[in-house]
């Protein structure tokens, strides 16, 4: 089974000296809303910048994205 992005991102959790990656997942993990079984690029890109807190940015959420689909 395939992961998804939110799956993919969580290994950026939590780093001491936070950068834009740990810090979007550390936003996606405390958003109860996020669509955790997403791996749809279309839906996810629209949460993010519809609906997603601000520290989620979506340039921040496209080079996740390359990294992902790279996985």
């Amino acid at each position: 089974m395939e992961r998804s992005f939110y799956q993919f991102a969580l290994k950026y959790r939590g780093k001491l000296d936070a950068d834009d990656y740990s810090r979007f997942a550390d936003a996606m993990f405390l958003d109860h809303s996020f669509p955790k079984t997403a791996s749809d690029f279309e839906w996810l890109s629209k949460y993010v910048e519809e609906k997603a807190h601000p520290v989620m940015k979506a340039s921040t959420f496209d080079e996740m994205w390359d990294e992902y689909m790279g996985s």
